[in-house]
């Protein structure tokens, strides 16, 4: 597997050859580049990262090497030890620090591990920064003398991210208590079976099973939140007559909910139904990318706000929200994004905002997703040929459908009034990602049909 190097991070599988997998010498030599390009920047040896990782396997190696680069260079670590992705981000702020460094291969299986980069404000790099670092780790950097070493505290407390959701205007610890939900959450034998069942506990939750709740990194099943992956959590929703499950992956930046008759409310849906509530009280705009589901735009304009899209990428939706000064936004996969929290996707405050919306309106989740717009995603990809690069193909089907509404700012994406489809290239395989939306998952999955035959039948000069 090639490691996968990005301006927002280094991701990889473990073991092999380094510049192959992510190996330790892969993480000395990205973590130590990391941290000199932000001496450089701030022109003195003594800063401070923020690093924290989630429980898998290969989680407590990676970030000893990462800690301990970070002391050979010079710079005090605070180390949050096992955490999740937003409680990091936040960290950054709350300690005041220089960066952070999150140790998670987020949704990926076991076998994967990554180093996410953080700027001072505890948000992912831009994409100058994030190519400096790259650059810096092939030229190499100097290590700091035996005097000038760095140190290591190690924090356990997460309260400031606690208490920020606790306090939130829009969270009704009160009215959640007040209905004596019976949740079941899944915790994929990493973070979320620790932080997940504080915060319910915080919010008055009481009856509270867990699944897969020990913080091993041995995850139960493939950790992505897709109903494939989920039988078993919705059998024992089903059986105890819960009502509701919550999911997150590893790291606890994505979220998905299923309702009491065992039924995924879908991922995508996780920010329509928060956005819906936070509109209720808040008015403005939102953002999602471009591969996300139009219910986001009908609920916006419901609201009489406005909705923008974004390119794909964390990143880009911040740089996006920011802009349009939106209220809340995300991406389709479950990620909330809180601007008065943080801007980071953070699966907490979600839940929070969430068991708020369920108790305000009094619907089993089953009738709640029934107030939302009927949309069905359809997800295909299509290998190319040598002959046919990807940016050619994009480009003869701009042109051949410009005077549809299209969208270029990521691949290319077009709304007919019945369907949307996106076309995406690979960055790292011989593929166009082809994403569709319609009234109906039979129409999705033929229209996403129809699109590999449209890019097979395009003829590059």
């Amino acid at each position: 597997m090639t490691l996968i190097k990005s301006i927002s991070g280094i991701r990889g599988t473990i073991g092999g050859m380094p510049g192959d997998n992510l190996t330790p010498l892969d993480v000395v030599k990205y973590a130590a580049s990391f941290c000199a390009v932000h001496q450089a920047q701030l022109n003195k040896k003594d800063i401070t990262i923020v690093i924290g990782r989630d429980a898998r396997i290969s989680g407590e190696m990676i970030a000893t090497l990462a800690a301990q680069t970070l002391v050979g260079m010079g710079a005090k670590v605070i180390d949050l030890g096992l955490s999740t992705t937003p409680t990091v981000e936040m960290a950054v702020t709350h300690y005041q620090a220089d960066a952070g460094i999150i140790l998670t291969a987020s949704h990926n299986p076991a076998q994967w591990n990554a180093l996410k980069l953080l700027n001072s404000k505890g948000e992912f790099i831009s994409a100058a920064l994030g190519q400096q670092v790259l650059e810096w780790a092939e030229k190499g950097v100097d290590f700091a003398e035996v005097n000038h070493l760095g140190s290591i505290q190690k924090e356990t407390d997460w309260s400031y991210h606690l208490d920020a959701i606790l306090k939130h205007p829009l969270v009704k610890k009160t009215t959640i208590a007040n209905k004596h939900f019976k949740v079941v959450v899944d915790g994929i034998n990493s973070s979320g079976s620790i932080f997940i069942p504080e915060l319910l506990r915080a919010l008055g939750v009481e009856h509270i099973t867990v699944l897969n709740a020990e913080p091993n990194g041995r995850f139960a099943h493939n950790p992505e939140p897709l109903a494939e992956h989920l039988v078993e959590t919705c059998r024992v929703i089903r059986e105890q007559g819960a009502d509701l499950g919550i999911v997150v992956d590893p790291d606890v930046d994505r979220l998905a909910f299923i309702d009491e008759q065992g039924v995924l409310f879908g991922e995508e849906f996780t920010l329509v139904a928060i956005a819906d509530y936070v509109l209720k009280y808040n008015k403005g705009n939102t953002v999602s990318n471009l591969s996300s589901t139009r219910a986001l735009r009908d609920v916006t304009v419901k609201h009489g706000g406005e909705y923008l899209a974004s390119a794909v990428g964390e990143v880009n939706v911040v740089e996006k929200m920011k802009a349009v000064h939106a209220v809340i936004g995300g991406e389709g996969n479950g990620g909330i994004i809180v601007p008065e929290l943080h801007y980071g996707r953070d699966a907490l405050i979600g839940i929070a905002l969430f068991l708020s919306h369920c108790a305000e309106m009094n619907l089993p989740l089953s009738e709640l997703k029934k107030t939302y717009p009927g949309y069905y995603m359809g997800k295909k990809k299509v290998d190319l040929d040598p002959s046919k690069p990807s940016e050619k193909i994009l480009a003869a089907l701009t042109a051949k459908f410009g005077h549809e509404n299209i969208n270029t700012i990521d691949g290319l994406k077009i709304d007919f009034p019945d369907y949307w489809v996106h076309l995406r290239r690979s960055n790292t395989e011989p593929i166009i990602r082809i994403y569709t939306e319609a009234g109906t998952q039979e129409m999705a999955d033929a229209k996403a049909e129809q699109w590999i035959q449209e890019i097979n039948d395009i003829s590059i000069a």
